[in-house]
């Protein structure tokens, strides 16, 4: 698996996880007054993100998310 492909199914999980977290917040009224919701999400998509780069998290991954070089020599 390419590095690229690697980053990208990251990100769709990173997503994925984000958008699970808001479907509740959003299902009752979406609309202008929840753009600190929004804000909020993003900054748990950022805090997420930096998360999974952390070297003992990275460990915990499956192999097809983690970085190549980390842990998975030869992949």
């Amino acid at each position: 698996m390419t590095d690229a492909t690697r980053r990208g199914l990251r990100t769709a999980v990173q997503a994925l996880f984000t958008l699970i977290a808001a479907v509740p917040l959003l299902a009752a009224a979406p609309g202008i007054a929840d753009i600190p919701v929004l804000a909020g999400l993003v900054g748990f998509a950022t805090a997420l993100s930096r998360l999974m780069a952390v070297p003992a998290v990275e460990a915990l991954l499956p192999p097809w998310l983690r970085r190549k070089g980390a842990d998975d020599a030869g992949s």
